[in-house]
């Protein structure tokens, strides 16, 4: 979503549901896109912050409403068979109609905390990008086990909290296993590259999860291979970035997955893991024994042998 600086609402804009009733305080803008504006808000009576998309088309909108709520269901009954609870399975909360402003359509979801990826690598480093990349294909899995894909899959739809946990944010996107990815966005799109179709399957996100990692450690390489006339545009230019990549790891994974070669998400999540995730050592396991102190520690111990001989002789 771009952000916007004159939002349709200014914070303490007061938007009411027209048959539910509930009043939601808005606070600020999080991001307008081409079928939306999405702002934080605050039920009344409630401490809890929300996020509330307002769509420009109601029709849309219904369409994205009732995937979510599809979605929502799904996920409520694999919880329930797996007996864990799964954040995703209360990701939408109510739909209505606003009182004022035209009737628009809009529907409430949990807000998730955090920074956009690319900015929160920007700000900690690339090295977290074992970490938080190996949060986002446990997602991408949970997602696939309930028989969607994600569809939409870039930086500015995952959030990241301090932490390194990952969020995937803008369900909207999302489609049942087998029928046609409806939200993308040309660099992270298989049919761009001429790569694939867009028929929703694991492979599909996983080929634009992997754009997204080229796209965070060499923009300007992706910017200008996407700049190649349709036509002449191939998979072959991004196996060409893959390769450049000086983790060999990585690269490797990379270019398994841009090939479609991965059998599904939970092979790919396994690989990742084994191979590309390195967990961060604490500072005591890395930390060295100073040389004098194993000198002084010797010197003591030769001491005590030595006192308990004379102890001992005598």
């Amino acid at each position: 979503m771009d952000m916007s600086s004159s939002p349709l609402y200014p914070a303490g804009t007061v938007i009411t549901g027209k048959w539910r009733g509930n009043r939601y305080v808005v606070q600020r803008l999080l991001g307008k896109g081409a079928n939306g504006t999405v702002y934080l808000v605050q039920r009344e009576g409630r401490k809890e912050r929300y996020a509330l998309k307002m769509g420009n088309d109601t029709l849309e909108l219904q369409s994205e409403i009732n995937m979510l709520t599809s979605l929502q269901s799904t996920l409520k009954q694999a919880e329930h068979r797996s007996r864990r609870e799964s954040p995703l399975s209360m990701f939408l909360l109510e739909s209505d109609d606003s009182r004022d402003g035209g009737n628009l359509p809009f529907y409430v979801m949990r807000y998730v905390e955090g920074r956009p990826l690319h900015l929160f690598l920007a700000k900690n480093g690339s090295a977290w990008l074992g970490l938080v990349g190996l949060r986002l294909l446990e997602k991408l899995r949970k997602l696939h086990e309930s028989g969607f894909v994600f569809g939409d899959l870039k930086p500015e739809n995952v959030l990241v909290s301090d932490y390194g946990e990952a969020e995937l944010i803008d369900y909207g996107g999302a489609s049942l296993i087998g029928r046609s990815v409806k939200q993308f966005t040309e660099w992270h799109d298989r049919g761009f590259w001429n790569a694939g179709s867009r028929t929703g399957d694991e492979g599909y996100d996983l080929f634009s999860f992997a754009v997204l990692c080229l796209r965070l450690m060499n923009e300007d390489g992706l910017k200008a291979a996407a700049k190649q006339l349709p036509q002449t545009r191939s998979v072959e230019e991004l196996l060409r970035l893959a390769r450049l990549v000086p983790d060999k790891k990585l690269s490797s994974w990379l270019c398994i997955a841009l090939k479609g070669a991965f059998s599904g998400s939970s092979q790919a999540l396994a690989a990742w893991r084994s191979h590309v995730y390195l967990p961060r050592k604490s500072g005591k396991e890395t930390m060295a024994t100073p040389r004098w102190l194993k000198s002084a520690f010797a010197f003591s111990l030769f001491l005590l042998v030595f006192t308990l001989y004379i102890v001992l002789r005598n």
